[in-house]
């Protein structure tokens, strides 16, 4: 997109959000539109913004992570401690998202062991109803 300035509802519609969750970031201070009246205008540098906010949420990262790596980054010139802090943020959220994969794991194998049982009991409960059944007994 080669566009200079964005309206709230063109950046709503773009990213299929409500305009109520941009006002949010705003509010959070991570975003900054400047105003013509009463008018919200967005930059393009807004935008990326709002994309990377909305990807750090799909990826898991809290409005507060996102705000301390815009913060590092809206300085001039990136430092060594800056990219310490962005690696230190990178190694956390691996390390939270491998915690997260193994606990899906372990109760994905507990459903499964769970739904193996419960195909069990259905199908000796059935077999029970169905024998039940052929000999005229009433349930």
């Amino acid at each position: 997109m080669n566009k200079i300035t964005y309206s709230i509802g063109e950046l709503a519609r773009e990213f299929d959000i409500t305009t109520r969750s941009i006002r949010f970031y705003e509010d959070e201070g991570l975003l900054a539109p400047k105003r013509q009246g009463q008018t919200r205008v967005y930059t393009n540098k807004d935008r990326v913004r709002l994309k990377l906010i909305l990807r750090g949420k799909r990826l898991g990262f809290s409005l507060a992570e996102t705000r301390r790596l815009f913060d590092l980054y809206d300085t001039e010139d990136s430092s060594a401690s800056q990219l310490h802090t962005v690696l230190d943020l990178i190694a956390e959220k691996k390390l939270s998202l491998k915690q997260q994969m193994e606990d899906i794991n372990v109760l994905l194998t507990e459903l499964g062991g769970l739904e193996i049982r419960c195909r069990e009991e259905l199908q000796h409960v059935e077999q029970k109803q169905q024998r039940k059944k052929s000999l005229g007994v009433p349930k």
